[in-house]
């Protein structure tokens, strides 16, 4: 098996589901007597909740940079978000980092969508990140929540479940603002923050539902058994 490096504490609840996913989904080709080498890098979340993008760039640049040292054969940042520094770090980098863009992109073909509504936070809503590589490698046409709904997603997202708060609230709100994708022309939603399969899942809405924190989970397992 080959071992991969996990850049994870954005935030550390979605990190644990990262892990246990991968080894799970590992153990379900391999049995439960081994399971996969993995290093786990940990930042402060703080860092995010910056946003200041050089300093975020050279972290995770930095932390890559040491699992590659320490001997990962690929990178899963376990997160929607930090997937932003891609364009900078992976070209410094002789492994690959795993895009959850891709693991998204994958899952849409198999399911035949071509327009995707994304909710997350918002650096990752009004972001090219995700959207502009599902449009290149996969020909998906991203829609985001209108602009006076964006700041109140970022809200439920940066300030309740990122910090492990699951609220009926929050809930009903993102079923509301999937609707409002629907309306759009959404034929799937990607849950695009990785707590968002915490709060909600498929019997919650009646249009296919991409939970990046499984679809990033079984890329990174993939990769493993190759």
């Amino acid at each position: 098996m080959k071992k991969i490096g996990l850049i994870g504490g954005t935030s550390w609840h979605a990190t644990i589901v990262y892990y246990r996913l991968i080894n799970e989904m590992v153990g379900e080709k391999i049995g439960t007597q081994g399971n996969p080498e993995l290093l786990i890098y940990s930042l402060n979340i703080e860092l995010m909740r910056e946003q200041n993008k050089e300093k975020i760039n050279a972290k995770y640049l930095e932390i890559a940079q040491i699992l590659q040292t320490a001997g990962a054969k690929a990178l899963v940042i376990c997160a929607n978000t930090p997937h932003m520094v891609y364009n900078l770090v992976q070209p410094q980098l002789a492994i690959p980092i795993l895009h959850i863009a891709d693991a998204i992109g994958k899952e849409a073909q198999k399911k035949n969508l071509k327009t995707l509504g994304l909710l997350g936070n918002r650096p990752t809503m009004t972001g090219d990140f995700i959207p502009s590589r599902l449009q290149k490698e996969f020909d998906i046409h991203t829609i985001t929540p209108d602009e006076i709904h964006i700041e109140r997603n970022h809200h439920y997202i940066s300030n309740e479940l990122t910090q492990g708060v699951f609220s009926e609230e929050a809930k009903a709100f993102f079923l509301e603002q999937m609707e409002f994708l629907r309306l759009k022309g959404a034929e799937g939603i990607i849950l695009g923050c990785t707590e968002l399969p915490m709060l909600m899942d498929e019997k919650d809405f009646d249009l296919p539902l991409l939970a990046t924190t499984t679809l990033h989970a079984r890329m990174a397992a993939d990769f493993i058994l190759e």
